[in-house]
């Protein structure tokens, strides 16, 4: 399926303020959506790559821009320069206000035509830990998180969290240590509807725009299990 790439600006409950949503819509009418949260590269060729991908899957997509209070817009490259650069964006993010970013988004796509069950929620890095985050804080249909390095001192939160959700994580992640991974694992062992996958590999290992992270093998095979989970949980 083709992708038709639009961009939605909407106003957001916290505090009345404007973002932009950038949506991908398959050529097909879909029946389900998703919510795909950004890495700290902002809403770039990857995460827009990402998107073409869902959206051949037959999803609508929709992925907001949660630096847009203080660099709205923002796209940094995927080499050293762009990390340093966007790790400075993100110690500027407020993360509840993001998460409730991202749920008004999710209520966007909800609303749209033909979408009948809750759209789901997809993000990688620090969009992972936003995706649950909003798991546990809205009632996304499904929850795919992608190396999300703050979920384990948020896994606390599972209580919350209602809906079937999928944890990707690397064993060689210089940014969540191992110990991080085993918490996980731990929290949500005999919970139905909670999976863990980790890879041979290191942070953002799905990110094929980053000469430093990507791992192809890693990628292909974790890419593999999400769309099985997506399939299963929201069928588009």
């Amino acid at each position: 399926m083709l992708a038709v790439t639009t961009t939605s600006t909407l106003t957001v409950p916290r505090d009345g303020g404007t973002m932009d949503l950038f949506l991908w819509t398959p050529d097909s009418p879909p029946k389900a959506a998703l919510i795909l949260v950004q890495e700290i590269f902002g809403v770039g060729p990857y995460i827009r790559a990402v998107a073409e991908r869902l959206a051949g899957l037959g999803y609508l997509v929709g992925a907001p821009d949660v630096f847009w209070r203080f660099a709205p817009g923002w796209s940094a490259g995927h080499d050293q320069a762009g990390l340093d650069e966007s790790m400075g964006m993100v110690q500027q993010l407020d993360f509840p206000a993001a998460v409730d970013d991202c749920l008004a988004a999710l209520d966007v796509l909800a609303a749209q035509p033909g979408i009948d069950a809750a759209p789901g929620v997809i993000g990688f890095c620090m969009g992972g830990t936003l995706a649950w985050g909003v798991a546990a804080q809205g009632e996304p249909g499904v929850c795919v998180s992608y190396y999300g390095s703050g979920v384990p001192s948020m896994i606390e939160l599972i209580d919350q969290v209602t809906c079937p959700t999928l944890f990707h994580f690397g064993n060689a992640d210089a940014f969540l240590p191992n110990e991080g991974v085993e918490a996980v694992a731990a929290a949500i062992a005999g919970r139905p509807g909670f999976v863990i996958n980790v890879e041979a590999a290191g942070h953002a290992f799905d990110n094929h725009e980053s000469e430093m992270f990507y791992d192809e093998a890693a990628a292909n095979a974790a890419w593999t299990k999400t769309v099985a989970f997506l399939t299963a949980n929201v069928p588009a």
